[in-house]
């Protein structure tokens, strides 16, 4: 059977947000005062909602204070907004128009908030190929839950064996496969082939221009 929808994450898969994320967390702990953790504390975070990512940082703070850490983060990201705005992969643009081209259905899944995706989107000039957008408050339950994508089946009418997931992250590959989609895993982003091949990724690319070889 065919390929009718392609789900996309969008940080480690489409834009290359690492640095910025890493960038961005870094500044809010130096603000508030709190023990600084590294890069690979920080990177380790990514594909999980801000909120979730600072609480596994900072595990003894109340629910309160991971707010206003959470929301420290994006004062930090509006004041610097020109500065951290990030960079697209090698290849997306082109590759998404090809994809869209060709007639598959292209979404996003991600843990980012939706008016943040759908800034870096304009500013990349690839809103156009996107039918539908699923970020972190479009959702109740987060990955690796299967809700982001089993919601984006359900708004488009397409059975999970027509669909694939693009992703960087295992909580990609694992919120996929609980919602019974076979996933492309991209070894270019936030985790190593090792550990997509740990988590079972269908495929693993290391140049998102491949996956035109992969779907059909």
């Amino acid at each position: 059977m065919g390929t009718k929808l392609i789900i996309f994450d969008f940080d480690g898969t489409l834009c290359d947000t690492r640095t910025n994320i890493i960038i961005a967390f870094r500044a809010t702990m130096e603000r508030l005062g709190l023990e600084m953790r590294d890069e690979a504390t920080c990177g380790a975070t990514i594909g999980l909602t801000l909120r979730d990512g600072f609480k596994s940082m900072y595990p003894t703070l109340d629910d309160a204070a991971i707010d206003h850490c959470v929301d420290t983060y994006r004062t930090i990201f509006a004041e610097r907004r020109e500065e951290l705005m990030p960079d697209l992969f090698p290849r997306v643009k082109e590759t998404l128009c090809e994809l869209h081209k060709r007639g598959h259905i292209l979404t996003i899944a991600s843990s980012r908030l939706t008016d943040s995706l759908n800034l870096f989107m304009r500013h990349h000039g690839i809103d156009q190929y996107f039918e539908y957008v699923v970020g972190s408050d479009s959702v109740t339950n987060h990955k690796p839950h299967p809700e982001p994508a089993l919601k984006t089946l359900a708004k488009l009418g397409i059975a999970p064996s027509e669909a694939i997931m693009v992703g960087d992250m295992p909580v990609d590959i694992a919120m996929a496969h609980n919602a019974g989609i076979r996933v492309v895993g991209v070894s270019f982003g936030n985790a190593s082939r090792e550990e997509l091949e740990a988590a079972n990724a269908d495929w693993i690319v290391d140049d998102i221009a491949k996956l035109l070889n992969i779907i059909s």
